[in-house]
């Protein structure tokens, strides 16, 4: 790893107390244009020591503004701290953990995956429409029936269709063939330009998209195409468990990726990251935006600069090797899992280096289901399956607890 290194809290809040004090402050600083101001100190308490040892809460009492994208053009000088440690983040992501190239990327800390995808959607809609002058009705998104819903706010907010793509019930593989009839049929029907979203372990399976199967077939249909991967839920762990993997930017498939720091990296919510390759994301710029001194390229605009705080102190607290231990360890609490649901004859699916187990509800009753709070794959009462996600709040004594209370329940049975 090259930039993702470990600092002592010292350092932490040194670094963090360097930056807010580079943003301006609105309390020594009187600054009659900003439309922002620290946290309302009438309602809020914005003061005490107790502050000194919590960098976290001190970034929401000042309040920053990381409005705009800032890997790229200039940026709001009056938040250029925040700005600088959202960059070393986004600079950790792209070049350590998705092997980029030095400054051949781009990306922003988001508000979650949903606004992620979306963004990325919006990217290569514009792209199209700028560079191949196509409509929608030549557009369309790809992905699998697996795919986390924002996929399908995109296709509205976007007026692009979306086309989901089937997969195999045991494997939650795509199905190639079924794929390449649907693109034939779907050039056959006008559709030109293809947006893909290939996951990075979905939110119901922890199931990996292969990219490169979307790349065979739409390039044996000679269409224009461009891929994002949904880490949202993987991003975070798939790339570290899995260390042959090719889900990243060394793959010239890949364009653009979400994560979410707001689930395993448990920072508050409103941190998704976007980040995507040199030279596309200029085609979502707001022109229009001329009282920002910058380049506004995002969905959101104003971004709290405090949750980006929040996701540097992370990555850093940690350090590569400190996360490597902490996936380790959830993945081994997994296999633990699976070993007892085998030794049940229960049957499951698991990515090898996810920590999502879900369960097939043939072997699991509702009480139980209930008892041990498992999501089901749709909560109209004809769920397939339950899945059980090893986080870091889940110890193997709970898991015993449920394991126990299924054992009893298939002997009665």
């Amino acid at each position: 790893m090259k930039y993702w290194k470990k600092y002592s809290k010292e350092k932490l809040i040194k670094r963090i107390d360097k930056a807010l004090n580079a943003n301006v402050n609105f309390q020594t600083n009187k600054g009659l244009g900003y439309p922002v101001s620290r946290l309302d100190e009438n309602v809020f308490n914005t003061s005490g020591s107790f502050l000194d040892d919590s960098p976290l809460l001190k970034s929401f009492v000042a309040n920053p503004n990381n409005i705009g994208c800032h890997t790229l053009g200039k940026s709001e000088p009056a938040f250029k701290g925040s700005q600088k440690l959202e960059r070393e983040i986004i600079q950790v992501l792209a070049v350590d953990i998705f092997k980029a190239k030095e400054g051949e990327y781009d990306g922003y800390i988001a508000t979650g995956g949903t606004e992620a995808n979306v963004q990325a959607l919006w990217v290569f809609r514009n792209l199209y429409k700028k560079q191949f002058n196509a409509t929608l009705e030549e557009m369309v998104i790809l992905s699998s029936e697996d795919t986390h819903y924002s996929v399908h706010k995109g296709s509205n907010l976007l007026s692009v269709e979306n086309v989901s793509i089937p997969v195999d019930f045991n494997s939650r593989e795509i199905l190639k063939d079924e794929l390449d009839a649907i693109v034939k049929d779907l050039v056959s029907k006008g559709k030109k330009y293809f947006m893909v979203i290939s996951n990075m372990a979905t939110t119901m399976f922890g199931s990996v998209d292969n990219p490169d199967v979307y790349a065979e077939i739409l390039e044996k249909h000679k269409v224009v195409y461009k891929i994002h991967v949904d880490g949202a839920f993987g991003g975070f762990i798939y790339p570290i468990s899995n260390r042959e993997s090719t889900i990243n930017f060394e793959n010239p498939h890949v364009s653009s990726i979400t994560i979410d720091a707001h689930k395993m990296l448990q920072a508050p919510y409103g941190t998704g990251v976007f980040l995507c390759r040199k030279g596309l994301i200029e085609n979502v710029l707001t022109k229009e935006a001329q009282y920002v001194d910058g380049m506004d390229l995002t969905i959101v605009g104003s971004r709290s600069g405090a949750n980006a705080i929040a996701v540097w102190m992370i990555l850093f607290s940690y350090g590569y090797y400190g996360w490597f231990e902490k996936i380790s360890t959830l993945l081994l609490r997994t296999e633990w899992f699976t070993e007892q649901m085998d030794a049940l004859g229960v049957e499951y699916f698991r990515d090898p280096y996810m920590n999502i187990v879900t369960l097939k509800s043939e072997f699991v009753t509702e009480k139980i289901a209930s008892k041990f709070g498992l999501v089901p794959d749709t909560h109209n009462g004809s769920n397939s399956w339950y899945k059980v996600i090893m986080m870091d709040h889940v110890e193997i004594h709970d898991l015993i607890k449920f394991v126990d209370a299924l054992k009893l329940s298939l002997k009665s049975n």
